[in-house]
């Protein structure tokens, strides 16, 4: 299949003005970046606690905000997660010192003391497995207890399994009815369990501590990480190719990266370590874009010695055109799916390819084969030979 056929569009003759336009693009995603609104670093960076909990009925963050920051937890970050109607939240603070288990604990006790009618109690909403079972052993409402005692344990740690599991299907129960349709639940278990525990408002569904130093110690290896690459497709395409490819492929990748992450900070995304990994894969996209022109413009210049570099340049663009709006809108429609359709713990790594592949393909054009002719006007064989001349 192919769109553009023998087109002979002259993409360098505008270089100078989409040169502006990236660098005013690379301007603005700084400002985003450290300015205006900051990098949302996650937890794997600053370290902190991050729970996501979910409520019976729709929360009110502000509320939720109150309610920390009484208790002390006054740098607690409180956001909607997923769909509306599900109830969920994602609520992030900072390390606490010479904690290493986090803030979890203080941040359910608030909740706890704030939300439920019986604070302190035994909340199917929240206990394991373990704690259950102990209950329903102590408690014994089958009455399996007459007989052996391991059998019984056994018996009621089954029926414990079988309620947690329920609750991380349903992720927080919110009526006695669901508890009594737990599979294996017997009418006595039930009865007990409306006596002596309560159903809570609330139910944490996940939590993430990660230490200070291990958060600067991800955040520097991340760096490095992005770093590194830019400088191996570089060190690629100056062996594949010649140095002044590289170069113009290193700068169109730096760019990519730059405003893909100032369009990122813009819409306070969070940065984590999914993030660093849709980075890195932007940086092969980009490359493999920039190497296919390069390819290409290689091929024509042992074919036609004649014509100016700039010339083959439009050429090598023009033939490689059909390929490229194929590869980036085939791709576009997937990284799109995902970013409509993936929810929002893949919603910033969608995010990061979607923008990432069309800035690509801008800067394969407009970045990397202006940046080459540059540094080829500069430091290109005729620009020796000037320099020789005038210096003679």
């Amino acid at each position: 299949m192919e769109f553009f056929r023998d087109t002979k569009i002259e993409f360098m003759k505008y270089r100078k003005f989409f040169v502006v336009v990236s660098a005013t693009l690379i301007v603005i995603a700084i400002f985003a970046i450290f300015v205006h609104g900051k990098l949302n670093l996650g937890i794997d960076f600053v370290g902190g606690t991050q729970l996501t909990v979910r409520f019976t009925e729709r929360p009110e963050v502000d509320r939720l905000r109150v309610i920390l920051a009484d208790a002390g937890i006054g740098d607690a970050q409180i956001q909607r997660f997923g769909e509306l109607e599900v109830n969920e939240v994602l609520i992030k603070t900072g390390t606490l010192a010479g904690s290493e288990e986090g803030s979890s604990n203080l941040v359910v006790a608030a909740l706890d003391r704030a939300l439920n009618e019986s604070p302190g109690g035994f909340d199917l909403n929240e206990r394991g497995r373990d704690a259950l079972t102990e209950l329903l052993l102590a408690e014994d409402p089958d009455g399996l207890r007459s007989g052996d005692g391991e059998e019984a344990r056994a018996r009621y740690a089954e029926l414990a399994d079988a309620v947690v599991d329920a609750r991380q299907v349903k992720g927080v129960f919110s009526g006695w009815e669901e508890i009594r349709n737990v599979a294996g639940m017997s009418a006595g278990a039930a009865e007990m369990l409306g006596e002596k525990a309560t159903l809570g408002t609330f139910a944490v569904l996940g939590v993430e501590n990660v230490g200070p130093q291990i958060g600067a110690e991800l955040r520097r290896k991340g760096i490095w990480a992005v770093i590194s690459s830019l400088i191996g497709m570089l060190i690629y395409i100056w062996f594949r190719f010649e140095l002044r490819f590289g170069i113009g492929a290193l700068v169109a990748v730096t760019h990519d990266v730059i405003v893909t992450l100032g369009l990122f900070a813009l819409g306070d995304f969070e940065f984590n370590l999914t993030t660093i990994a849709a980075f890195l894969t932007l940086v092969g996209y980009s490359v493999n874009d920039s190497v296919v022109v390069f390819d290409r413009v290689r091929e024509n210049l042992r074919r036609r010695r004649s014509k100016s570099l700039e010339e083959i340049m439009d050429q090598s663009i023009n033939q490689t055109l059909s390929r490229t709006v194929l590869t980036s809108g085939t791709t576009l429609l997937t990284v799109g799916s995902l970013l409509v359709a993936g929810g929002d713990a893949l919603r910033g790594f969608a995010f990061i390819l979607f923008i990432g592949i069309i800035v690509g393909t801008y800067s394969s054009v407009y970045v990397a084969s202006p940046f080459t002719l540059l540094w080829e006007q500069f430091f290109g064989p005729e620009a020796r030979t000037r320099r020789r001349e005038a210096t003679a």
